[in-house]
């Protein structure tokens, strides 16, 4: 221990050397960098609210923005507003997802008759039109009182005078004589106006919904946040994806920038050492803290649960494992106000531990609520290890958790953030597929980012035991988040396999570890494996409609693999017959997958080695489609697992 903290000192005394030079020699080009990037990355904040492009205001400059109208202001650091032409919006809701919003006209009291504001909200068309729910009502006004007298949906105006105004569809009424302003006001179908001033009111009250971005806009923003770009516009306010690197595009992968001068060359030269130094400095006390922490973190979820269980079903405290990692503790009345007492249309998913429901806190935030089944050993085990996994991980792929309830308050909740864009098996074969919806550039990314978060897992010691579509949300740029981590395991330094009984999904189960009750990292690697079958086939991992002997994704996968019959596999909306790029990628992940699925753990390749290959499917971009070459020992340790189903005695936790 002694030469290790001596190795760590000298480490530390080398970077405090190399440092400052390194710093001294980036410094030019930092502050020559074009910082477009930068500033169209941060949202506009007002109150609860985050908004990026098409809209720009706050510190997103006007670039940022798909036309320099669509500018958003923040009432009283609250209320976010925007000004089109002569009238004032303020923005209730926002829906990054569908790319909506909904409006309410702000500044005007519609009962003043003669007020010079009384103008139609009619919107411009090319910047933001109207959802199929928006119904249109006229208001007409300097109506004599012997014409509204027998109208409902009439009002005397508050501005003097013996005229009034009623209001209705304009497509059923006709007004010879009313001798004042005419003008067209949009309410959400199924609020429509019921009965005077105070009926419309409360309607317009309402707001209507927009959508605010053309489908044409949405793939460019969509393509170029994939390619670690951010989206904005040029000069000539035509669309244009910002680079990291300050050049500007339609795709950041496939632009290479011819901005590195002379001295950016050299920086990156003279920089190399220092960035090492820094690099085993920074590497070394990860290191060592990670290590502190787990057995920090082993020690008290043991004592938690052998306190809970060892003391009797009616002392069980989840709260404690809650208080102890320095999590939030949410009241249950709390989180059956955000879930409107967990209403069943609020339902987000149904799985093998319990339901997962969309809820609104307090304070504005979106969360997802996971209510468990039953409060039993099983429940509280699992309730306590997904509490200690998320907590001791921080992952831009892998899902937030905000905190959790205790026993005593009725049930065991855990609050997570809220992903709005639902699971990739929603999206590949469940309610939100649509053929041509999800390109295959964006189940490449959705592939590498989902390695990403399980080779980040694996170094921290962790086997998720769970992977699986179902478990891999999606935000609204259709990047991933890892979720679900009940079943998920610590797997000790230096430790071969942990032997435990076999838990998980049908279809993702690895076949060793089904046989042997041997759980290794490589169980993910198997899930995994059978995950980019799905990507590359838009099928089920489990399908009992199919032949018997294609029930299981993975060994259909494998057949057709080994037959030269990949085609017939692949989903042909990928365009794997029309797109060479398209045909090479997919044989390459379609390889990857085959050695993913191997019988024998020790052949399959780890998840760092999986990641560093789809990532260099993705960068070769030259050259002729690939044929597969899968040799006649893969074939022969695949044949040997091929029969029957590992899965055919586990319980089903979807």
């Amino acid at each position: 221990m002694a030469n290790l903290l001596m190795n760590a000192n000298n480490v530390y005394m080398i970077s405090l050397f190399v440092t400052p030079i390194f710093f001294f020699l980036t410094a030019p080009i930092t502050a020559q960098e074009d910082t477009k990037y930068e500033e169209c990355s941060k949202p506009f904040n007002c109150g609860q609210m985050s908004i990026y492009y098409p809209f720009w205001g706050g510190s997103r400059p006007s670039f940022c923005a798909s036309n320099h109208q669509l500018k958003l202001e923040c009432d009283a650091n609250q209320n976010t507003t925007i000004q089109l032409g002569s009238q004032t919006f303020q923005v209730i809701q926002y829906d990054q997802v569908r790319y909506t919003m909904t409006m309410v006209r702000i500044g005007l009291v519609y009962d003043h008759c003669s007020s010079s504001d009384l103008t139609n909200t009619s919107l411009d068309s090319s910047l933001l039109t109207y959802m199929p729910n928006v119904r249109n009502i006229t208001i007409f006004y300097g109506c004599p009182s012997s014409v509204i007298a027998n109208r409902t949906h009439s009002f005397l105006c508050q501005d003097g005078g013996d005229k009034g105004a009623f209001y209705g569809d304009p497509r059923t009424i006709k007004v010879q004589d009313c001798g004042g302003a005419r003008i067209e006001v949009q309410v959400t179908e199924g609020h429509e106006p019921d009965g005077g001033i105070q009926g419309l009111n409360k309607a317009l009250s309402k707001g209507f919904q927009v959508h605010y971005i053309s489908d044409a806009r949405v793939e460019l923003c969509v393509k170029c946040i994939l390619s670690n770009g951010t989206c904005g516009a040029n000069d000539e306010s035509q669309f244009s994806c910002f680079c990291q690197d300050g050049s500007e595009a339609l795709n950041c992968s496939n632009h290479h920038s011819d901005k590195l001068n002379w001295q950016r060359k050299l920086c990156i030269g003279l920089g190399a050492a220092a960035v090492s130094a820094i690099a085993v400095g920074i590497g070394f006390y990860i290191y060592y803290s990670r290590q502190k922490k787990k057995f920090h973190l082993h020690a008290v979820s043991s004592s938690v649960l052998s306190n809970e269980i060892s003391s009797g079903p009616s002392s069980k405290d989840p709260e404690m494992g809650c208080k102890y990692f320095g999590l939030h503790f949410f009241s249950y009345s709390e989180l059956e106000e955000a879930t409107s007492f967990f209403d069943p249309a609020r339902q987000l998913g149904d799985g093998g531990f319990g339901t997962v429901y969309f809820g609104k806190l307090r304070d504005g935030r979106l969360v997802a609520v996971k209510r468990m089944y039953e409060n039993s050993d099983k429940r509280v085990e699992q309730f306590v290890n997904e509490v200690e996994i998320l907590t001791g991980l921080h992952h831009q792929n892998l899902v937030s958790l905000y905190g959790c309830t205790s026993r005593h308050s009725r049930e065991l909740l855990l609050v997570y953030e809220y992903i709005p864009n639902g699971t990739v098996a929603d999206h590949l074969h469940g309610q939100r597929s649509k053929p041509g919806r999800l390109p295959w550039h964006i189940r490449m990314n959705i592939a590498i980012e989902t390695a990403s978060a399980l080779v980040y897992l694996h170094a921290s010691d962790i086997i998720h035991r769970d992977v699986k579509t179902n478990n891999i949300l999606l935000d609204n740029h259709f990047s991933v988040k890892v979720a679900d981590f009940g079943l998920s395991r610590f797997l000790p330094m230096h430790v071969t396999h942990v032997s435990t009984a076999p838990q998980g999904t049908p279809g993702y189960v690895d076949p060793e570890y089904h046989e042997y009750y041997h759980l290794t990292d490589k169980s993910d690697v198997y899930s995994f494996g059978v995950v980019l079958i799905e990507l590359i086939s838009s099928l089920p991992a489990v399908d009992i409609t199919r032949g018997r002997h294609e029930i299981n994704l993975s060994n259909m996968a494998i057949k057709k693999i080994q037959s030269g019959a990949l085609h017939e596999l692949v989903d042909p909306t990928l365009g794997f017959e029309t797109d060479f790029k398209v045909r090479k990628m997919i044989n390459g992940v379609a390889e990857l997958a085959f050695q993913c699925l191997q019988s024998s753990n020790d052949v399959r390749p780890s998840m760092a080695e999986v990641l560093d290959r789809l990532e260099d499917i993705r960068n070769d971009d030259k050259g002729e489609p690939e044929v597969m070459d899968i040799s006649e020992d893969d074939a022969a340790l695949i044949k040997n697992a091929e029969p029957s189903s590992p899965d055919s005695n586990l319980v089903t936790c979807t």
